[in-house]
């Protein structure tokens, strides 16, 4: 099949653009050409590379038309952050594919009640990423239910990996909470620290696409959540991450309004994000449609990430 992945030398297309083309996929990625792909691969050599600046494009109302003319039979599409874009481009190429895929974010639901959250979980989305991804979803799902279009969602949890910063158990990316882990340092926590992340492995969120694409006929018209298998409170995390280290978690609270005069506003704002929305996901219709189930538990996939940052440098072990 020839497969068109927009966005594909981030975090998910590391693991997904090779597997595409190890399974015989022809696959052209579209992309800025800003980075590249945050581990090497040979399977990248028999990849077509397109820079296109998405932004632009679909201003210009040429997006859409620009994917369609590549004649694709699979359509990856991982970097769409509005409804008007996600539009242009089901619209163009509406009929002339067999499969779209979309990359969502488990924000759809907004703060965590019942849990595990399951896909279908009336949504309470807030902040513009997830309203704007919510948007998105309930339009392409209802293009799905009236026009036939063959789309399928893919709702990941906080990405993690090798090659970049996966969230703290602060909730938040600053590096300095891992050193002071690292080092048997006291890491002071919002709260009593039992507000939840749950992390996913790039791997596993190009895993559940795969799956996707592997099961289209169960697939199609479905959302199905990326996380790990497991959530983790931000205790539990710190907790982790430090026995990792060999050292004892030295951890104290304080009361959000105590704690966030602490850090920075940026590190605060990212915290409040996290702690709020308190995701813990259900990876159970994955596996009973997909057959799919992840490699990786929310500890491990941040110890994964961690790792690599042990090795280059940016955590002081």
């Amino acid at each position: 099949m020839r497969t068109v992945v927009i966005g594909g030398t981030g975090h998910i297309g590391t693991y997904l653009v090779p597997a595409l083309v190890r399974l015989g996929h022809q696959v052209t990625v579209l992309s800025r050409g800003e980075r590249t792909p945050y581990q090497s691969d040979g399977a990248w050599q028999r990849v077509e590379l397109i820079q296109v600046d998405r932004e632009a494009e679909d201003a210009a109302g040429t997006f859409g038309q620009r994917v369609a003319e590549l004649s694709p039979d699979v359509v990856i599409d991982l970097i769409c952050f509005t409804e008007d874009s996600a539009r242009q481009l089901a619209e163009a190429v509406q009929g002339r594919i067999q499969h779209l895929l979309h990359c969502g974010t488990i924000w759809v639901h907004g703060p965590s009640g019942i849990v595990p959250t399951r896909e279908d979980t009336p949504r309470r989305p807030f902040g513009e990423y997830g309203v704007q991804k919510a948007a998105i979803e309930a339009y392409l799902l209802g293009k799905a239910r009236r026009d036939g279009l063959p789309v399928t969602i893919v709702h990941p949890g906080h990405i993690c990996g090798p090659g970049w910063t996966p969230v703290n158990p602060a909730g938040n990316f600053d590096l300095g909470v891992f050193d002071k882990l690292a080092q048997g340092d006291g890491v002071l926590l919002p709260n009593f620290g039992l507000e939840t992340l749950n992390p996913v492995h790039a791997a596993d969120v190009a895993g559940v696409f795969l799956a996707a694409i592997a099961n289209r006929s169960t697939a199609l018209g479905e959302s199905f959540h990326a996380v790990a298998s497991d959530a983790v409170t931000l205790r539990g995390y710190a907790e982790s991450v430090a026995g990792w280290f060999g050292q004892e978690a030295g951890l104290t609270f304080a009361s959000w309004d105590e704690w966030r005069q602490t850090v920075s506003d940026q590190d605060a704002g990212a915290t409040r994000d996290h702690i709020q929305h308190s995701p813990n996901c259900s990876m159970d219709k994955a596996a009973r449609l997909l057959g799919f189930r992840p490699r990786y538990s929310a500890v491990e996939a941040a110890l994964d990430a961690i790792g690599w940052l042990v090795d280059n440098g940016k955590i002081t072990a």
